[in-house]
């Protein structure tokens, strides 16, 4: 594998994959990889040619500068973990290559960037995801990128960012890794320590507590958050948000007609925790 830190070496190693007729994956993190991170290697490698793993700590998307300094950096551990997954080369620049003195362009995606996690972590948050993911797709012209379906958010603004701007790529979801008692896989599960931890497991069976009212006929909104809520309440966890979300536009939902994206954002110890679950009205899943 080789470590790359400027857009110029990146898109020579792109334009020789490409000149062998070899497709392009991505797979953009922000370190502290995990086995969520690894299993989009994987899929990476099984489904493209020449992998690249970007690593970049993206201060425009941090609204808080204690966050960010706080947020944990270990790019020689995420070196041996990428590649030892098959990654080819992690594109790893620093700032000053991303954001170069005077950089004054940004992002902005309107409708699904000002709720959920947009409205909690202020518009700035997305912002800073819609811009940096555009100039990493511009730097590594990839084939596919692909990304973690926990943070369901962003694969919305993803989408709608390729779409709009016609950029192509084909946007990749996968499926989101939990540790044994469910909780979703997090850089930010670093954060917590033994009692928030275990506190931290509460988040999936309140989504569980959810998905299986409405598997016995609960399709009202209302009554389903309820239910997930007093799991949460159980637990001590008061969500920053918990809502029954439609899963293409992220407009309310006040019943379970059809699909459904049921989200959750929590503070429990220093950590702040997302996850969500697709819900399905039982009708459909057995039509």
């Amino acid at each position: 594998m080789r470590i790359m830190r400027s857009v110029a070496e990146v898109r020579g190693a792109v334009r020789d994959a490409r000149a062998a007729g070899r497709r392009v994956g991505l797979v953009p993190t922000m370190g502290a990889l995990h086995e969520g991170h690894l299993s989009l290697i994987r899929r990476a490698r099984a489904d493209t040619d020449l992998v690249i793993v970007s690593l970049f700590v993206n201060p425009t998307q941090f609204n808080a500068q204690d966050d960010l300094a706080a947020y944990p950096r270990d790019e020689a551990r995420d070196a041996a973990l990428a590649e030892g997954e098959g990654a080819d080369i992690l594109f790893a620049p620093p700032v000053d290559e991303v954001y170069p003195d005077g950089f004054a362009t940004t992002i902005h995606i309107a409708g699904l960037t000002e709720v959920l996690c947009g409205a909690y972590r202020g518009p700035a948050h997305f912002d800073g995801v819609a811009t940096v993911v555009t100039k990493l797709f511009q730097m590594t012209a990839p084939d596919v990128a692909f990304f973690g379906q926990k943070d369901a958010q962003q694969v919305l603004v993803v989408r709608r960012l390729v779409r709009d701007l016609d950029i192509p790529v084909r946007i990749e979801a996968c499926p989101t890794v939990r540790e044994p008692d469910g909780l979703a896989m997090s850089s930010r599960n670093a954060y917590l320590d033994a009692d928030a931890r275990q506190q931290a497991g509460a988040i999936n069976r309140a989504l569980e507590a959810a998905d299986r009212a409405l598997a016995s006929g609960e399709t009202d909104a209302a009554a389903l958050l309820a239910i997930a809520r007093e799991v949460l309440a159980d637990a001590g966890i008061e969500p920053e948000y918990l809502e029954l979300r439609h899963p293409e536009d992220l407009r309310p939902l006040e019943a379970v007609e059809g699909d459904a994206l049921l989200a959750v954002a929590a503070p429990v110890g220093r950590a702040r925790l997302i996850d969500n679950r697709m819900l399905s009205h039982p009708a459909k899943e057995h039509a």
